[in-house]
């Protein structure tokens, strides 16, 4: 039986929608012919930005950059923001292959039954509407081939306590593994440039010290923005628990960097998260 098809929801919209645009716009982000070094020997992290490519394209290149100079995974697990509300706090799909301009990226099936056999819940309807998974589906491809396998989690904003379960699956899962794991986020929406960038860097500073209650705390109490907080609170916690100790802020930028309005941004992050060997 063929395996079914999830056609792009975004393109023509968030990136260009046909194989030539596509392709120039990845190589004019991504600035200059990316050297990729051999297979990735160690799992790793990314916080990376879902907005359309025009505004948020550049901090996420910086991200995709980091990771082919650490080598080709052999899959990437994506956790995304869930802005339709459909599906379940947690959701994953574990087949079929995704559709983008660049050709057929298959779900690693094995590794998605490995997280349900961790408590995952199934719910393909959580991705049919959602972009912040499919947007990063480009650059792997371009990087690392049209049919990288891939995993797709969408992520709301569940209890800690949940988020916390969740790293540690994942951890358990990508342990020894040459696998990333992407928390697709943007950060502070629609404030004032200035006091978009306070709030991001202070948060940003939570993120690079691994501070999974922290950047929680911060997120409900001050009623941050950040659209993927979720994801990136499961991605700390598999940091934590891989012992990932070396965090670094690759990029920061706001959309009035690109608009040039000032009066109400949106804040794109791009982070890397790694360790020792075997995380």
């Amino acid at each position: 039986m063929m395996p079914s098809i999830r056609e792009p929801v975004v393109a023509g919209t968030f990136y260009p929608g046909s194989r030539s645009a596509l392709t120039a716009a990845l190589t004019l982000l991504l600035k200059r012919k990316v050297h990729v070094a051999g297979t990735l020997c160690e799992p790793m992290g990314l916080v990376v930005p879902h907005a359309g490519y025009v505004y948020s394209g550049a901090v996420a290149a910086a991200g995709y950059r980091e990771l082919a100079a650490h080598g080709r995974p052999e899959w990437a697990i994506i956790l995304g923001t869930n802005h339709t509300g459909l599906g379940a706090p947690i959701s994953i799909a574990r087949e079929g292959v995704w559709r983008t301009p660049l050709g057929d990226a298959p779900i690693a099936t094995d590794v998605a039954d490995s997280l349900v056999t961790e408590g995952l819940t199934v719910a393909d309807e959580a991705f049919l509407h959602e972009h912040s998974i499919e947007v990063q589906l480009p650059f792997l491809q371009f990087l690392f081939g049209a049919e990288i396998p891939f995993i797709p989690i969408c992520v709301a904003f569940p209890a800690l306590s949940d988020l916390t379960v969740l790293g540690e699956a994942i951890a358990r899962v990508v342990r020894g593994k040459a696998g990333v794991v992407i928390a697709s986020s943007d950060f502070t929406h629609y404030e004032p440039d200035e006091t978009a960038r306070i709030i991001d860097h202070r948060a940003i500073e939570k993120i690079l010290a691994l501070d999974v209650q922290g950047f929680h705390r911060s997120l409900i109490e001050e009623r941050l923005s950040i659209c993927g907080g979720g994801a990136i609170v499961g991605l700390m916690a598999c940091a934590r628990k891989l012992g990932w100790g070396k965090t670094k802020l690759l990029s920061y930028a706001t959309s009035g960097d690109i608009t040039g309005e000032s009066h109400s941004v949106v804040g794109y992050a791009a982070i890397s998260l790694t360790g020792g060997k075997d995380g």
